[in-house]
């Protein structure tokens, strides 16, 4: 079963989008333009939504070098 990561590689502000994307096995780009269009008619709640599974969402383990 695959997790849901924010990737470290690829992506454009918190990489939110971009796992989402990955995760579902669709273009990141279509999920961010949905979550624009999402966002315009919920007058700015998909920020906070945004924002919520920037922090909630995990950043994709073993990429950071010590």
């Amino acid at each position: 079963m695959k997790k849901l990561y924010r990737p470290l590689h690829g992506r454009m502000l918190g990489g939110v989008c971009t796992g989402i994307g990955s995760h579902l096995d669709i273009d990141p780009t279509v999920v961010r333009l949905v979550w624009v269009a999402l966002t315009l008619l919920s007058l700015g709640t998909g920020i906070l939504v945004y924002l919520i599974a920037w922090v909630l969402i995990p950043e994709e383990p073993g990429g950071e070098t010590p």
